[in-house]
C-alpha cells in the first residue's frame, strides 16, 4: 500500500505538494504482538516479517510513539507493540486523509 495515495495534493506557490499527513490513533488489542528488539531490527524489516509488507512500517512506528519517529532503526532490547489489525489502521488512515 502506498500510504501517500489517499493524501490530497494541493498547490502552494505554484508547486504541487502533498497536504499534511494525519495518522490515526491505534487502540490496544488483545491480538497485538509484543516483541523485544534485537540488534538490527528496523520498522520496515519487522513489518515485512509480521505483515509480509515492508511498506507498512509506519503502523509499527506510530504504535510506538516513544521511539524516534524519524528513523527506521529501533534500539535493541526494548519491548515494542506490533498492531494486529492493519486493515483497521489503514482504513482509519484513509478516512483521515481523504
Amino acid at each position: 500500500m502506498n500510504r501517500y495515495q489517499p493524501i490530497p495534493i494541493i498547490k502552494i506557490n505554484k508547486k504541487l505538494v502533498y497536504q499534511n499527513t494525519r495518522y490515526p490513533e491505534i487502540p490496544l488489542s488483545e491480538n497485538d504482538i509484543y516483541v523485544y528488539t534485537v540488534q538490527g531490527d528496523r520498522f520496515d524489516l519487522l513489518a515485512n516479517q509480521y505483515y509480509n509488507d515492508s511498506s507498512l512500517w509506519w503502523i509499527i512506528s506510530i504504535a510506538n510513539t516513544s521511539l524516534n519517529q524519524g528513523s527506521l532503526i529501533i534500539p535493541e532490547g526494548i519491548q515494542i507493540r506490533i498492531p494486529a489489525d492493519t486493515a483497521g489502521v489503514i482504513n482509519n488512515f484513509t478516512k483521515l486523509n481523504s
